[in-house]
C-alpha cells in the first residue's frame, strides 16, 4: 500500500468513526430528550445554587473517574511501552468515542490501543482485558452482596432458595478472585487450545502481572467504582432528598451488576438502563420519573460528554506508521 493510499484510508477511517459517533450522540439525545426535560423540570423546583453545586461536583467526579482509568491504563501498559499520563488520557477518551457506537462498547479496545505502537496493539488488547477484569470483579463482588440484601429485604423466597442464592454468590465471588489473582491460569488454558497457541506472544502479557500489580489494578477499579457511585448518590439525593442512603447505595450496586451483565447494543439503545433502573428502584422509592431522569443525566455526563471530548483526539491516530 502506497503512502498516499495509507493516508486516504486512515483519513476515511477517522472520518467514519466521527460520523458514527456524531450520529449516535444525536440519536441518543433525540431519544433521551424527554428524560432530560424531566430532569430539568425536577431541578427547576430546587434551589438553583444547590443544583449548580451538585452537578458541578458530578462533572468533576466524571473527570476523576476517567482520570483514574487513565492512570490504570498507563499502569497496565508499562510492561509494553512507557506512555505519559496525557497520552493515557487521550487514549481513554478516544476509546470512548469509538465505544459509544459499537455493541457492548467493544470499540473502546480499538480506539484505545491505537495510541500504542503498531507492534504493541494486540498485546494492548489483552492488557486492557486485565483492567476490565478488575472492574468486573468490583461490580460483581459488591453487586452479589447487594443482591443477597435485596432478596432478604424485598423479595420473599423460601429458606432453601435464599441459602442457595448465598452459596452461589459466595462461590462466584471466590472463583472470580481466584482466577483474577491467578490470571496465568487463563494463559495456560488458552495455550491448550490448538489454534490459539500460536498467538501466545500476544496473550502471554496477562501472565506478566504479579499479585501485587493485580491488587493495584483492583485498587484503581475500586476507586472508579466508588467515584461513580458517589455521582449517582449526589444526583438521587438532589432529586429525591428523602431517599435513605443505605438502600440507595445497595440498589445502585444491584443496578450496576445487572446493567454490566446484560448484553447491549448501544447503537440501537432500547433504554435498557432506564428500564432497569425504574423497575429495580421501585423496591425502595416510588419516584420513578426522578430515577429515570437521574440515570439519564449520569449517562450524559459520564459517557456522552467524554465521547465528545474524545473526538478531538481521533485525528491524532496513526493507523499505519507507529511502528516503534
Amino acid at each position: 500500500m502506497t503512502a498516499s493510499t495509507k493516508k486516504i484510508v486512515s483519513f476515511s477511517l477517522k472520518t467514519a468513526v466521527l460520523v458514527m459517533a456524531g450520529w449516535y450522540i444525536y440519536h441518543q439525545f433525540y431519544k433521551k430528550n424527554n428524560d432530560l426535560k424531566q430532569f430539568e423540570a425536577l431541578t427547576s423546583q430546587i434551589n438553583s445554587t444547590h443544583v449548580l453545586t451538585a452537578m458541578s461536583i458530578v462533572v468533576l467526579l466524571m473527570v476523576v473517574n476517567w482520570l483514574l482509568e487513565a492512570f490504570k491504563w498507563r499502569y497496565l501498559t508499562k510492561t509494553l511501552v512507557n506512555i505519559t499520563l496525557w497520552e493515557a488520557v487521550e487514549a481513554v477518551f478516544c476509546g470512548l468515542t469509538w465505544a459509544i457506537s459499537t455493541p457492548n462498547r467493544v470499540g473502546e479496545y480499538g480506539g484505545r490501543v491505537m495510541f500504542l505502537p503498531n507492534r504493541k496493539r494486540i498485546h494492548g488488547v489483552f492488557a486492557m482485558a486485565v483492567g476490565a477484569f478488575g472492574q468486573i470483579i468490583m461490580t460483581n463482588l459488591l453487586g452479589l452482596i447487594a443482591i443477597v440484601w435485596l432478596f432478604y429485604n424485598y423479595i420473599p423466597v423460601s429458606t432453601w432458595l435464599f441459602c442457595l442464592i448465598i452459596l452461589v454468590s459466595i462461590l462466584t465471588m471466590a472463583i472470580l478472585l481466584v482466577f483474577f489473582f491467578n490470571i496465568k491460569w487463563i494463559v495456560n488454558l488458552l495455550d491448550r487450545i490448538g489454534f490459539l497457541k500460536k498467538y501466545h506472544r500476544f496473550f502471554e502479557i496477562m501472565g506478566r502481572y504479579k499479585k501485587r500489580e493485580l491488587l493495584n489494578v483492583l485498587g484503581y477499579s475500586m476507586a472508579r467504582y466508588v467515584t461513580f457511585t458517589v455521582q449517582y448518590c449526589i444526583v438521587f439525593h438532589l432529586l429525591i432528598p428523602q431517599f435513605a442512603f443505605f438502600p440507595m447505595v445497595m440498589m445502585l450496586f444491584v443496578y450496576f451488576f445487572i446493567t454490566s451483565a446484560v448484553p447491549s447494543l448501544d447503537l440501537l439503545d432500547v433504554g435498557v438502563r432506564s428500564f432497569t433502573a425504574s423497575h429495580l428502584f421501585s423496591y425502595v422509592t416510588d419516584q420513578k420519573i426522578a430515577v429515570i431522569a437521574g440515570v439519564s443525566s449520569i449517562w450524559l455526563i459520564n459517557l456522552i460528554i467524554p465521547a465528545i471530548l474524545g473526538s478531538l483526539f481521533v485525528f491524532k491516530l496513526k493507523f499505519f506508521d507507529r511502528t516503534a
